[in-house]
């Protein structure tokens, strides 16, 4: 609490000043939070803005704390895009007191309530995880190209354009995932990972999704959640558990040694990204990588 009401201090203090001045007709900044949303912004806003990511691989949001260096390039940027959603819990304030000087824009918010899941264990919050279904995620296009159209009204044309041709591509993602998926037989349609981040891909794609912690890995798990976890894996005899690049996997290893306590061999199926994307050269960098990594680690283990 203390670290928070420092940097909100420190924030107060950095846009009560007048931040560096540009030059003029220089590239308008954009900040985002996570690797999926810088990559959305530099998608569309291509080479007429400069477009900077907060959260790297392997950086889960949940737990993310701004530092001093993130709070001076949150108040340089002309534009903030964050997911919303309570994603970035720790960070949430801080959004709030930035939106008094500059636009901060939730890219999830034009998304209707009665497509958003809310699990009853989430404290009457949605699941953030809006990414896992590319139809949702392609929702988000609109409000960013608006967003961009508005903070440079010169390249309006171009965002536009630019998000439609990305829309299109984001079709033919979501129409191959749902292909990839059909190729495992439904009685082995059933997704095991750290964390319940991919229920809107379970809705999706029709695969069950099973997770030992709740929509945040904030939220503890314990022997019981295990022991649950394990009792489902050998009853169903699933081949495959997940490990997920942006938690630690101590929690998977432990429903792994469960289930090898129980005489079932079940393997670790790889790593998928859920928080975070991949680095670069990882094959799954961008958002579209990404969802092609997954789904290829998914089906080739649970074929």
């Amino acid at each position: 609490m203390k670290s928070l009401v420092g940097l909100c201090c420190a924030l107060l203090l950095l846009i009560a000043c007048d931040a560096p001045k540009r030059e003029q007709g220089g590239k308008k900044l954009v900040v985002c939070t996570t690797g999926m949303i810088t990559d959305l912004a530099a998608n569309i806003g291509g080479q007429r803005i400069d477009v900077t990511g907060l959260m790297g691989p392997g950086v889960d949001p949940h737990y993310y704390k701004a530092s001093q260096g993130d709070i001076k390039r949150l108040s340089d940027a002309d534009l903030i895009l964050y997911n919303g959603l309570f994603l970035e819990g720790k960070m949430e304030e801080i959004f709030a007191k930035m939106a008094r000087k500059k636009k901060v824009v939730a890219v999830s918010s034009l998304i209707p309530h009665e497509q958003l899941r809310k699990p009853p264990e989430f404290k009457g919050h949605h699941d953030p995880h809006i990414w896992f279904d590319v139809s949702l995620w392609q929702q988000t296009i609109d409000l960013v190209v608006v967003s961009l159209s508005e903070l440079d009204p010169a390249g309006a044309q171009d965002f536009e354009r630019r998000g439609q041709a990305y829309a299109t591509r984001l079709d033919s993602l979501h129409r191959w995932v749902g292909k990839q998926i059909e190729q495992v037989d439904p009685g082995r349609r059933v997704l095991v990972t750290a964390h319940d981040a991919f229920g809107y891909f379970g809705r999706a794609y029709n695969i069950e999704v099973l997770g030992l912690q709740g929509i945040s890995t904030v939220a503890e798990y314990g022997v019981n959640d295990v022991s649950r976890l394990v009792d489902l894996i050998v009853e169903r005899q699933v081949k495959a558990i997940f490990v997920e690049s942006s938690v630690p996997q101590r929690s998977i290893n432990a429903v792994r040694e469960g289930c090898l306590a129980r005489n079932h061999d079940v393997k670790i199926g790889g790593t998928l990204y859920s928080d975070a994307m991949g680095a670069k050269g990882s094959g799954a960098d961008t958002y579209i990588s990404m969802v092609q990594s997954n789904v290829n680690t998914i089906v080739g283990a649970l074929k």
